[in-house]
């Protein structure tokens, strides 16, 4: 890995982590709006947001109500929801891998440590990724992909 790589992948991680602590009455609880999940897109672009995004989660994830399991097991629902999406045959189809797991990996944690049914607090953790990955990380997606300030940072 080369100097390049870890700027971009500290650069991810900083902002990922700023933007969920800054945002933090909304970025925690299994009702909640990480606006930083809108950045879960740039791995279908830039393949080294993978481990920016895993960071920069299990950074903010010291934060959050659940403690060492959302720092674990929070974090490696990032990284295996950024290589899917690494995977997705369009653009269209990149937020979805966010939504699913984290739908089912941190409903389960809340479902459990809340004492809730399952299905109310996935659907709650599905509606707020929905909204950041769809309505906020699409958007971004095609701003970024039209943008030469990004193509420039991108192959730097």
């Amino acid at each position: 890995m080369n100097i390049k790589a870890i700027t971009k992948i500290s650069l991810i991680a900083a902002i990922y982590a700023a933007i969920t602590i800054g945002l933090a009455p909304l970025s925690y609880n299994f009702v909640q709006l990480r606006v930083s999940e809108a950045l879960t897109i740039l791995p279908f672009i830039m393949p080294q947001s993978i481990l920016g995004l895993f960071i920069g989660a299990a950074i903010a994830n010291i934060y959050s109500g659940l403690g060492i399991y959302d720092i674990v097991f929070g974090s490696l629902a990032t990284l295996v929801a950024a290589h899917l999406t690494r995977k997705m045959p369009s653009k269209w189809l990149a937020p979805l891998p966010p939504v699913i797991i984290n739908a089912l990996v941190i409903g389960f944690m809340w479902s459990y440590f809340a004492d809730m049914p399952f299905y109310l607090t996935a659907g709650y953790v599905a509606l707020g990724q929905i909204g950041a990955c769809y309505l906020l990380g699409l958007p971004l997606l095609h701003l970024l992909e039209k943008s030469e300030l990004f193509k420039k940072v991108k192959d730097f």
